[in-house]
C-alpha cells in the first residue's frame, strides 16, 4: 500500500498494538481518533505515524478500526462507502503472521479460559502465550508465540473476514452489549464469526449445554470437542480450556497427557476479580466475582455461591436485564447489598424476593466496607457475593480496583484468607 492507502481508526490498547505492528513491520499508515490522547499521540508520532484530522472517502484502502469505534460510526460507514476494507486487530494479526491462533469468545468466562488454556498448553510444552481482549493485545504477542490464545469480544469478532483460529472455543452465548449490537441476534452472530471460516483441519470447542451453541454448529466441519458446564464458573471455564488444550495438542500431532493436565490445573492462573472464593469468617465465605457485569456471569455466580447470600449488587448500570433472576434470588439470597451510583435502582426489580438494603457512602471503600458489615450482621453462614452486574466507573478506576478494596476491606474486618486465595 502506499503512503495514503492505510489508516489505524481509534487508539487506545489495541489501535496502539496496531501501530507498534505496524511500526515494526515498516509499514506504512495514518491514524485518527476523535478523543486523542496526549500520550498516545505523542507514541504515536514516535512511532513514526501521522495524524489525519479529517480522513476522507476515497484515501484510504484499508482501515483498521479499534474495537470501540461501533460499526456504525458515520466516519467509519463513509470510509467504507469510499472503498475502504474495514477490519480490526484479529484480522490483521492472521494476515500477517503465520502463528496458529486458539481463539475463545463467550458472554462470559473468556478471560478466565483464556488465561487457563494458555497455561495448559505450556504444560503440554508449548510456547503459548495469550492476549488480544485481554493484555497484552494480540498484535504485541502474535509473533513471540508457537500458539497464540486470544481472548475475542464481539467487539472484535464483528470485523474479522478471513480471521481463521485453528482451534475456535464458543463457551456461552448470553446477553450483553445490546446498547452496541442492538439486537440479541446481532451480537450472537458477530460472536459466531469466530467459527465461520473453520475447515475440517480446525477443531471447535463447544459448550455442549448452550442450545444457541449447539444450534449454531452442526454444519460447521471443524472436529467437534464438547464440554459440559461445572457448577462452579471457574471449573466450567478450566474445562474447556483443557479441552482447547488437548485440541490444539492434537492439531499439532502431540498427546494431550490428562496426567499432565492434573497437575497444571492445580497451578491454572485466576483472572483477578473473577468467582474466587478467598477468604472466610466463621462459616461465612467471601466471593470475589468483580468482573461480574454480564447476566450470564451473575446468575452463574448465583447458582454456585454457597446460600443463604448476600449479594452485592451495583456500580453504574449497562443495561444487562434481570428477568430470569428472580427465582434465585427468592431461593439462595438473604440480602441484596445495593451500592453505587446504581445499585438501589437496580435492585428493585428484585423487591418483594428478598431483603433489599441501600448503601451510600462517598467513597467505593467506604461502600464496600459498609455493604460487607451489612452481609455479617445478617448472615451465620452462607457468602458475601460480590457480583455487581454494573460497572466499576462509579466510585472505582476498574473492576480490578473495586475487586482489591473488596478483598482488603474483608480481611480489615476479620476475615481469614483461605489457603491459596491472594489478598
Amino acid at each position: 500500500m502506499s503512503e495514503v492507502e492505510r489508516l489505524v481508526f481509534g487508539l487506545g490498547r489495541s489501535g496502539m498494538g496496531v501501530l507498534r505492528f505496524l511500526a515494526r513491520h515498516r509499514m506504512s499508515a495514518r491514524y485518527f481518533d476523535e478523543k486523542l490522547k496526549e500520550a498516545e499521540a505523542r507514541a504515536a508520532d514516535e512511532l513514526g505515524f501521522t495524524f489525519d484530522d479529517d480522513p476522507q472517502p476515497g484515501e484510504y484502502q484499508q482501515v483498521i478500526a479499534a474495537p470501540g469505534v461501533p460499526m456504525d460510526h458515520p466516519r467509519l460507514l463513509a470510509l467504507r462507502e469510499g472503498g475502504a476494507e474495514i477490519i480490526g486487530e484479529a484480522e490483521l494479526a492472521y494476515r500477517s503472521a503465520k502463528t496458529p491462533i486458539v481463539g475463545i469468545t463467550g458472554t462470559a468466562g473468556k478471560g478466565t479460559a483464556t488465561l487457563a488454556t494458555a497455561h495448559f498448553l505450556r504444560a503440554l510444552g508449548f510456547k503459548a502465550l495469550e492476549g488480544g481482549n485481554l493484555d497484552p493485545p494480540l498484535l504485541d504477542i502474535i509473533e513471540q508465540a508457537e500458539v497464540a490464545v486470544a481472548e475475542l469480544s464481539s467487539f472484535q469478532l464483528e470485523r474479522v473476514v478471513h480471521f481463521r483460529p485453528r482451534v475456535a472455543v464458543l463457551l456461552n452465548l448470553g446477553v450483553d452489549h445490546l446498547d452496541r449490537h442492538h439486537t440479541l441476534e446481532t451480537y450472537h452472530a458477530a460472536k459466531l464469526n469466530l467459527i465461520r471460516n473453520l475447515t475440517a483441519e480446525d477443531a471447535l470447542v463447544y459448550n455442549a449445554e448452550d442450545p444457541k451453541i449447539v444450534q449454531a454448529i452442526p454444519h460447521s466441519p471443524a472436529r467437534k470437542y464438547p464440554f459440559h458446564p461445572a457448577t462452579n464458573p471457574r471449573q466450567t471455564n478450566l474445562r474447556a480450556a483443557r479441552e482447547a488444550a488437548k485440541a490444539y495438542a492434537s492439531i499439532a500431532g502431540k498427546a494431550g497427557d490428562e496426567r499432565v493436565l492434573d497437575e497444571a490445573e492445580k497451578t491454572a492462573p485466576r483472572l483477578p476479580g473473577r468467582f474466587d472464593t478467598f477468604a472466610h469468617k466463621g462459616d461465612v465465605v467471601f466471593i470475589d466475582d468483580s468482573i461480574a457485569t454480564r447476566y450470564d456471569a451473575v446468575k452463574a455466580a448465583l447458582q454456585a455461591a454457597p446460600a443463604p447470600i448476600a449479594w452485592i449488587l451495583g456500580g453504574r448500570d449497562k443495561g444487562a436485564p434481570t428477568e430470569g433472576l428472580e427465582r434465585i434470588v427468592a431461593e439462595r439470597v438473604r440480602v441484596i447489598l445495593a451500592i453505587g451510583e446504581d445499585g438501589p435502582r437496580m435492585a428493585q426489580a428484585f423487591r418483594g424476593y428478598t431483603e433489599l438494603v441501600n448503601i451510600q457512602e462517598p467513597s467505593g471503600e467506604a461502600t464496600l466496607r459498609k455493604a460487607v458489615q451489612e452481609g455479617l450482621s445478617r448472615l451465620s453462614g452462607g457468602s458475601i457475593l460480590l457480583a455487581p452486574m454494573g460497572t466499576s466507573f462509579d466510585q472505582f478506576k476498574d473492576y480490578k480496583e473495586r475487586s482489591q478494596v473488596f478483598r482488603r476491606v474483608a480481611l480489615e474486618l476479620g476475615a481469614e484468607m483461605l489457603e491459596g486465595g491472594t489478598p
